[in-house]
């Protein structure tokens, strides 16, 4: 990254004494441009300030969690601040690339793909763990300590994410994660596409394979909506909890009674979260 790429502000919100902004560029990694958001606080104005990743789900893009998880207040009393990367290349129009929610457009997987034509664009991993950040850090007034989240889809990447880079994130917590997409149908679907048939070659995406091969023994935060439709067919949190018991790995996992896959259910317990990654991001 230098400092003669730019970017372009798209749209500012002044929201709890911090910006909510979002910017366009061109990712390197992707070969396309792509938005993403970021929420400063009020701190951000004389100081550099933490900063936690989000990474949303299928079908989703940089706005969804900026405008319905309610987290704008907590994170301004906290001094955190929030970027949302998109969850897809964009404009590439590659064939059937729109044609289902659970694959192509809005559902990169945060996998770097491997296979034609995905992956010239579907390298969702590097963008998230290597590009954006290296953008986020040249212009904008963050400290280099970092946690990481997000939701189905998004709590696989923040899982993962975590787990294969040991000690980079302070905290990671995860709201009703794909935990072994290996064996779901969402998973399956996007892994033979974008990774071929190698089954071995889907497992450094798979957070019940990485907690089995004691990639990391990083604490996992999850909470769980045990009146979520994808539960028993998609989520699968019960196979986590079998491998972290196996392996005497740190794992809290909370299942909220009546709770479903909605952001009603992130916004109810978001600032439980912001307030865990918190307490370890404001360690020196």
């Amino acid at each position: 990254m230098t400092m003669t790429e730019h970017l372009e502000l798209v749209s500012e919100n002044r929201s709890f004494g911090g910006w909510h902004r979002r910017y366009r560029h061109r990712s390197r990694a992707l070969d396309c441009e792509m938005i993403f958001s970021i929420y400063l606080p009020p701190q951000a104005e004389g100081e550099r300030v933490p900063l936690l990743w989000w990474l949303s789900g299928l079908t989703c893009t940089d706005e969804n969690f900026m405008q319905k998880a309610g987290a704008h207040r907590v994170a301004a009393e906290l001094g955190i601040a929030i970027v949302c990367p998109d969850t897809s290349p964009r404009g590439t129009d590659l064939p059937g690339e729109h044609d289902d929610y659970d694959f192509g457009s809005g559902a990169g997987f945060y996998v770097n793909a491997t296979r034609a034509p995905w992956k010239k664009h579907y390298r969702m991993y590097d963008y998230v763990a290597e590009e954006l950040p290296s953008v986020v850090r040249q212009h904008f007034p963050v400290n280099g300590r970092e946690s990481i989240s997000g939701h189905s889809m998004g709590g696989h990447g923040a899982l993962v994410m975590a787990l294969r880079r040991p000690g980079h994130y302070r905290s990671v917590s995860a709201f009703s994660p794909v935990v072994n997409p290996s064996e779901s149908p969402w998973g399956q679907k996007a892994f033979s596409a974008y990774l071929g048939e190698d089954r071995g070659s889907w497992t450094q995406y798979d957070t019940c394979e990485l907690v089995a091969r004691g990639a990391s023994s990083q604490a996992l935060f999850i909470d769980q909506g045990d009146a979520d439709n994808f539960l028993n067919e998609q989520l699968m949190p019960e196979r986590l909890e079998a491998v972290c018991a196996k392996h005497d790995h740190p794992l809290t996992l909370r299942r909220q009674p009546g709770y479903d896959h909605s952001y009603f259910f992130i916004a109810t317990f978001i600032e439980e979260h912001l307030r865990y990654h918190a307490k370890r991001l404001q360690k020196r």
